[in-house]
Formats: C-alpha cells, sequence, structure tokens
C-alpha cells in the first residue's frame, strides 16, 4: 500500500484484528481507482476429516483412506474469512498479492471462496480476479507485477489440495494405528503419538542409515610412511605414493628399506594455474545448507528469519529453487545500491572497477529468482539473526557476480629409497571473490588445509635432506552422522519435500523425539527413531525409502503443470498407499519385536506409587515416566492421566461411581489442582462428558469433589467454564476454573471454608461461602465484634472481596477487588 500510494494511505481495522485495511487511490486498468489492501495470516483453510471420521476410537485406521474430508477455517478465532466477506461487499475487483508459490496460488483460491459470492458486480466475478507476480517488496517490483498482472493458476493451488490430502489420509492413518498398537504396551516409552509422514518417515531413514552405518563400521589399524625433507631454507611434509598399508609386516619391509636414506631426489616438480568460480546466486537449499553450516542456524528457524527479512523488504522472496539471475534483473543495480556500506562498500566499488560477472549457467525453475538483497542494511538496522542471515545473503550475491579465485597448484615427485613420495601445496594469486565472503566461503576442510602448506622455490635443488622419515599407524574412521546440511542434500536429491516444506520435516523429527541435535548441528536417531525405521525395513522397505514419496511429488508436480488432473492423481495414490497400509498393519508383529528388544514392558517397570483399582481391589502402579498413566497388572489395563503435571495420590478418597481411587493433579508450581479419578477421566461416567474430564467438571449430584457440589460461580475470564472451589488447598485456599487458567485465592488466614446452599441475590450465579478465621488473624473488620466466622458473597461482601486475589486472568472482572494478583 505504501508502495503504490507513495505513502499517501489510510488505515483502520476490519473484521479481523489481525488484518488492517489500507485504503488508497492508484490507476487500475487505465482509469483511477479506489483500493483497499487487506492481508491473511497464512492458509485461511486447513484439510480435516468429517466429523464422523474424526474419533481415534470409533473410526478404523484404514478406513480413513475413503474417509470424506472438508475444508474448515484454520483460524476460526482470527476471523478472517468473516473478514475477506465484508471488505468484498464493497468491492467490484479483486487482485491477489499473495505468495508466488504453490502454497500462495493455493491461498489465493481460499481468498476467492470467501469474497467471490459477496463482490458488489455478480455477473462475469471470474473475469473480475487477477494475480500479481512478484518475488520481492522492491519498489520496482511491486509497480511491474502491478502493471503486468495475471489470472490465478487453479493447477498449483490442485496440486497443494492434492498433496494434503494424501499426506492428512496416510499420515493419520499409519499414525492411529501405531500409536494405539504400542499405547500401553512399554513403560518407558512415549507412545502418546507415535507418528508416521509420507516425507517425515523418508527424512528419518536417512538419518538411520547414516547411523547404521556408524554403528555396523569395523576400524582397521593401518601404516604409511610419513617423511620430512628440507632444502634452501625451506621444509615440507611428503606423502607415500602407496598412501595406507593395511599389513604391518609390508610396512615395516618399506620403513627398513628407506629408513637409511639421508637424501631425497626431486625427480619432478610442475606448477599448475587453476581457478575456483564463483557461488551461484542463491537457492532455499543453499541458503539452508549454508544457515546450518556456517551461522549454527537450523533451517526451521533459518526459514523464519529470511521471511521476517522478506516482509521487512530486506530480500527477495525466499522460497525458490532457481539459481540462474533472470535476463531482466539489473545486476548492476542492484549492486550499485551497496557502494556505500559500511562493511563491504569498499569491495564494492572496487568490483565496479574490473567490472561485474552476471554468472553463466545455473537452473531456471521457473519459480522465483533467486535470493538477493533488495535493501541496503548496516548492523544496528537488524538485531542478532537477522543481521547474520543478511550479511551472508548480502556477501553471498557481491561474490557470485565477483572474479573466480586463482591459484597455482605445485606438485612434486620426490624418491628417497627407491620409494617414491609426493608433495601438492596451492598459494593463492588472485583471492576474487572469497575477499567478500570472508568466513561465509565454502571450502571443505582439506582444500583449507591444503591451501595453506607453503610452496617453497622448488627449482634451487634437486637434492633434499631428509630430516625425518616416521612410520605412522593409525585407524580407519566410521563416516559421522548426518549434519543438517548433508540432510537437505539428501532430501533435494531424493525429492524428499520442496523448497518450502524441506525445513519443517527436519524440525518434526528433532521435535517428536526420533532424532537429537548434536552442538555440531549433527542428527543422531534416538532408540524409538531408530526402532520405527528398522522396523518399516523389516515389513516395507518402501514406506521408509525415498522411492514412493519422490513418486507422489513427480504425479503432483503434474498436476501443477496441467498434465493429469486432481482425480486421476488423489484415487490411484491412495489405492497404492491403502494397499501398503493394509500389509503393514497384517505384519505389525515385526515391528513389535524390536521394541520388545529396546523397551521395557509395562509390566516390568517400577511404579512410583499404587492406588486402588475399582474393577478387581487391587493396586493399580503409577508411572511417572512420559506418558504419566496407571496400569493395573491384574486387569491389564492402562489408564492415561493428564500430562506436565505433579500426580500424587489423594489419600482416603475414593470415586463414588466406580471405587478407583482417586488421585490429585497439580498443574505447575503455583498453578491450579483438582481431584481426577483414573477410570472416569477414560471412559466418562455421563454421556455429555467427553474423555478426559476431571472431577472438577463431573456433574455427579452428590459426590463431594464433583462440580455440581463446588460450583462457586461461571468464569468470568473464558465464560465457558465453571470455577469450581478446591477442598483440599487448605491453607492456601483456592477456586480454579475447569475450562481455563484462571484461578481465585481466598483469604490464605482462613481456618475453614465451606461452601452454602445458597446463592447471592445480587449476583445470581454466586455460591455464598462461610469463611472461619483464625482467633489471632481476624480481617480488621471483625477484631472487635468477637466473631470469627463470616458468610457472604466474595464479588459483592466487602469483607470477603478485601481477601479475594485472581491470578492468570486475561482481564480483571469489575467486582473483583483491584488489588494486585498473584499471576
Amino acid at each position: 500500500a505504501g508502495i503504490l500510494s507513495n505513502e499517501n494511505y489510510t488505515s483502520r481495522s476490519g473484521k479481523s484484528r489481525a488484518c488492517p485495511v489500507h485504503e488508497f487511490d492508484y490507476t487500475f486498468q487505465g482509469e483511477r481507482a479506489h483500493f483497499k489492501m487487506t492481508s491473511v495470516i497464512g492458509h485461511i483453510f486447513s484439510t480435516d476429516f468429517l466429523p464422523e471420521f474424526q474419533s481415534w476410537d470409533k473410526t478404523k485406521p484404514e478406513d480413513l483412506f475413503a474417509a470424506g474430508i472438508k475444508k474448515k477455517e484454520a483460524n476460526a478465532s482470527a476471523g478472517v474469512a468473516r473478514h475477506l466477506k465484508s471488505e468484498a461487499k464493497r468491492s467490484d475487483y479483486l487482485v491477489l498479492w499473495l505468495d508466488c508459490d504453490r502454497e500462495g496460488e493455493n491461498i489465493c483460491f481460499e481468498v476467492m471462496d470467501c469474497t467471490l459470492p459477496y463482490l458488489r458486480t455478480h455477473h462475469r466475478r471470474h473475469k473480475r480476479v487477477q494475480r500479481a507476480h512478484f518475488s520481492s517488496l522492491a519498489n520496482q517490483d511491486i509497480v511491474r507485477a502491478m502493471e503486468n498482472l495475471i489470472v490465478p493458476n487453479e493447477n498449483e493451488a490442485l496440486a497443494v489440495d492434492a498433496r494434503q490430502e494424501l499426506d492428512l489420509k496416510v499420515g493419520a492413518a499409519f499414525t492411529r494405528f501405531q500409536t494405539h498398537y504400542f499405547q500401553g504396551k512399554y513403560g518407558n516409552l512415549d507412545a502418546r503419538l507415535v507418528s508416521y509422514g509420507p516425507c517425515q518417515t523418508p527424512t528419518l531413514g536417512f538419518c538411520v542409515a547414516r547411523h547404521d552405518e556408524i554403528q555396523t563400521f569395523v576400524a582397521e589399524p593401518y601404516w604409511t610412511l610419513s617423511p620430512a625433507v628440507s632444502a634452501g631454507g625451506g621444509s615440507l611434509r611428503l606423502q607415500w605414493a602407496r598412501g595406507r598399508l593395511f599389513d604391518r609386516t609390508a610396512a615395516q619391509t618399506f620403513h627398513r628399506r628407506v629408513e637409511g636414506a639421508a637424501t631425497a631426489e626431486l625427480l619432478s616438480s610442475r606448477a599448475k594455474e587453476g581457478r575456483r568460480p564463483p557461488p551461484p546466486p542463491l537457492n532455499t537449499v543453499g541458503l539452508l545448507k549454508a544457515a546450518s553450516q556456517q551461522l549454527g542456524m537450523g533451517p526451521h528457524h533459518a526459514m523464519q528469519v529470511a521471511e521476517r527479512l522478506y516482509t521487512r523488504g530486506y530480500v527477495s522472496y525466499p522460497r525458490t529453487e532457481t539459481t540462474k539471475y533472470a535476463a531482466h534483473f539489473d545486476a548492476a543495480e542492484a549492486l550499485r545500491a551497496h557502494c556505500n556500506h559500511r562493511v563491504w562498500g569498499d569491495y564494492v566499488r572496487s568490483l565496479f572497477e574490473v567490472g561485474i560477472r552476471i554468472p553463466q549457467g545455473g537452473h531456471d525453475a521457473g519459480d522465483h529468482p533467486p535470493i538477493t538483497p533488495t535493501a541496503v542494511a548496516e548492523q544496528e538496522h537488524l538485531d542478532g539473526d537477522m543481521w547474520r542471515l543478511y550479511d551472508f545473503i548480502t556477501r553471498r550475491f557481491i561474490a557470485s557476480l565477483s572474479p573466480p579465485c586463482k591459484y597455482v597448484t605445485t606438485k612434486a615427485r620426490f624418491a628417497i629409497g627407491g620409494e617414491e613420495f609426493t608433495y601438492t601445496g596451492t598459494q593463492v594469486t588472485s583471492p576474487g571473490f572469497t575477499v567478500v565472503l570472508g568466513s561465509h566461503h565454502t571450502l571443505t576442510a582439506e582444500e583449507l588445509e591444503e591451501e595453506s602448506r607453503h610452496v617453497p622455490d622448488m627449482t634451487t635443488a634437486n637434492s633434499w635432506t631428509v630430516q625425518a622419515l616416521e612410520l605412522k599407524e593409525g585407524k580407519t574412521a566410521p563416516p559421522q552422522h548426518l549434519s543438517e546440511a548433508e540432510l537437505i542434500g539428501l532430501m533435494e536429491r531424493h525429492g524428499i519435500g520442496t523448497d518450502a516444506s524441506i525445513a519443517v520435516h527436519i524440525n518434526n523429527i528433532c521435535e517428536r523425539g526420533y532424532v537429537r541435535l548434536t552442538g555440531a548441528r549433527r542428527l543422531v536417531p534416538t532408540t524409538v527413531g531408530a526402532a520405527l525405521v528398522h522396523g518399516y525395513y523389516r515389513i516395507d522397505p518402501e514406506l521408509v525409502l525415498p522411492i514412493v514419496r519422490a513418486t507422489i511429488e513427480k504425479y503432483i508436480g503434474l498436476i501443477a503443470e496441467g498434465e493429469a488432473t486432481f482425480e486421476e492423481v488423489v484415487p490411484h495414490s491412495l489405492e497404492v498407499l491403502h494397499n501398503k497400509f493394509l500389509y503393514f498393519q497384517r505384519k505389525i508383529g515385526f515391528m513389535d519385536s524390536l521394541f520388545e528388544a529396546n523397551f521395557s514392558t509395562i509390566v516390568q517397570t517400577a511404579p512410583k506409587f499404587r492406588s486402588k483399582c475399582g474393577k478387581c481391589n487391587r493396586f493399580m502402579n503409577f508411572l511417572d515416566l512420559k506418558p504419566a498413566r496407571m496400569f493395573c497388572p491384574t486387569c491389564d489395563e492402562v489408564y492415561s492421566l493428564p500430562q506436565n503435571a505433579n500426580i500424587k495420590q489423594y489419600t482416603g478418597n475414593v470415586c463414588p461411581l466406580d471405587g478407583f481411587d482417586l488421585l490429585r493433579v497439580t498443574m505447575g508450581k503455583k498453578s491450579k489442582a483438582y481431584p481426577v479419578c483414573p477410570n472416569c477421566f477414560n471412559n466418562p461416567p455421563f454421556e455429555d462428558l467427553k474423555t478426559g474430564v476431571a472431577c472438577n467438571a463431573c456433574p455427579h449430584p452428590t459426590c463431594e469433589f464433583s462440580m455440581t457440589r463446588n460450583r462457586l460461580c461461571k468464569c468470568p475470564d473464558c465464560e465457558t467454564g465453571v470455577v469450581v472451589f478446591d477442598q483440599s488447598s487448605r491453607p492456601h485456599w483456592r477456586a480454579n476454573c475447569n475450562g481455563c487458567q484462571f484461578m481465585v485465592f481466598i483469604h490464605d488466614n482462613a481456618h475453614s471454608i465451606k461452601l452454602l446452599k445458597d446463592h447471592c441475590p445480587d449476583c445470581k450465579d454466586v455460591t455464598l461461602l462461610k469463611v472461619e478465621f483464625h482467633k489471632d488473624a481476624l480481617p480488621d473488620m471483625l477484631k472487635d465484634s468477637g466473631i470469627t466466622a463470616h458468610s457472604g458473597c466474595i464479588f459483592c461482601d466487602e469483607l470477603l472481596n478485601s481477601g479475594v486475589q485472581t491470578a492468570k486472568s486475561k482481564f480483571r472482572h469489575p467486582k473483583f477487588s483491584h488489588r494486585r494478583g498473584r499471576g
């Protein structure tokens, strides 16, 4: 809006607070028009199953392949769809400015679904929709895009729909089946979610394959001769032409042959000029690799930083597969903007003096141009990682237009006692692009070591003195675990994910505990990650090998190119994957045998405490592991419990419905606490209750711990929950909302508090309390009365309200005192 209006625009709020509206006048189709520009926050809609297929317990995993799906609002609370509908009602045309990739094209059609039915002009609505194609937020790119509007590409949008449906159905079917199968079988296995993903699992497979290679590697001893020679003040360490010998006796024989030699004869010396070309223009994969290798940034974080730089106008669109500058790209103009930069300005000016070089070759994927800086920024303009990534992107752009690095490589052959040795050294004659790249160059460790070698004048002497001669012993070393950069390269090579999703898949296998990231940014599979991959290999290797996913990506690409239809690709792919799922389901025992070898069964796991089972009247075991749960060895049943909580016995308290011992759950150090029945939590005793409901939401009419008996009032924060009095909170009396984190603290100095049967006549919905105070800690209003008890409403009774505080509240209820709360 600022660019097109020359900063002459007004702003206002819309139906969605997250999406303001900017209004301005501008020329459109040769006429002056009034524009309203607003935004979305990612996808407006997400793909999900129809309600009848969403229950994990009622729907068989194999039925998900044919299950109906729907589009639902991704963030209903943001109200983006309602906002777009409202703005469309007062508009005639729609110009779409979404990201120019497949995901952006898909969002275009989501916006069209929200707006087309409501445009003021009812006829020929699709003729009134146009698309801006741009690659950066630079002024000239925005203006050029506005002058060259196109139509949205429905094929690219359908390709995204196809991928979403396939990933949802395949991932949900395998994940639900695996999770159900392994939940409750192993005590030290976190089986809350044993996930499978069509891209996630092959990504994990690459990591496990390298891990297996390391585990099966057997080190072998080797020996090599390493002489040091000198002449004319120069000293060299030579390499044995035979390399390494794995036979100690043979190596010792050669050592004895040459150990008496005092001189080394120079057989030949040859110098050869070479050059290393500048790096190609930067695409997404190159950016992610470099961010991990050279900046220590994870791919997911690097993409987030790059997107922030893009939205702030500092770099071009960061999701691209292209490594070739477009013919119309004015590289000189983009570079000239950096002539006065404090860090690299001197180099840029010198580059213009010798002439910039537009790189030839590269790959044009037809999506977006390479990643380049679009605005000049000094270090004080950007914080932390934003500056580090901008610094790299800019240096890489400058380097791509720079001369090559020139060097001279000298190779010499020596003879000592009849054995041949070699020396190779390199001297840089013109550093070229490496000057601006600085620490961001991409030379390997071996190349750096080679370049650091001193190359003496080989013409000064044909005979060199042997200073030392060692028979060195070493051992072969296994490869290292995959680095993030190596994994990104494998994913790109095998077609796993896209430039927009590669970082997400790597982040997923880390967050789900299938790999751990070392300090050197290498990915080491965990026990569960390795067991899953080995299990897939035992049952159906194609579930983890990249071939299936790469084939599906190829089919999806055909949809995007208009060479195949959605109706042809999706049913065929689902049929293939459904058959694989059914076979996997029948052979799950092969995977289970690997889990048995790596994890302790739930029976073998030592409990933290025991509580009574209401079915067999014997003791259940509390397993304080992720996920926390109760296990009854007699009934062979597992009961899920609230997670990330402190769970203790609630001694002497039993559920009146089923006879199970109650447990006391505390969420955090100073957060809410409530009792829970393990059986009711998993098997709701009333039809209108959902799984996972504790006693503070139970409508039982007589249980002393139920919501019915302890209801204080409707929650003033969430307005859907109920504030329930916690009888066990003495001496720090409190009441907690059963639907949100809202809490009420009531008179810490009270001896006892009881709920009365009556309600406040003024507040209507609030239950009255009777508070008994300690004689030596009476409130000021009671000190001279000799009375120790007081009944009333915590909202409107002056005495009780004076000792009430709220915590974790989004806003303060007007009837609470204006005292500072604890949260």
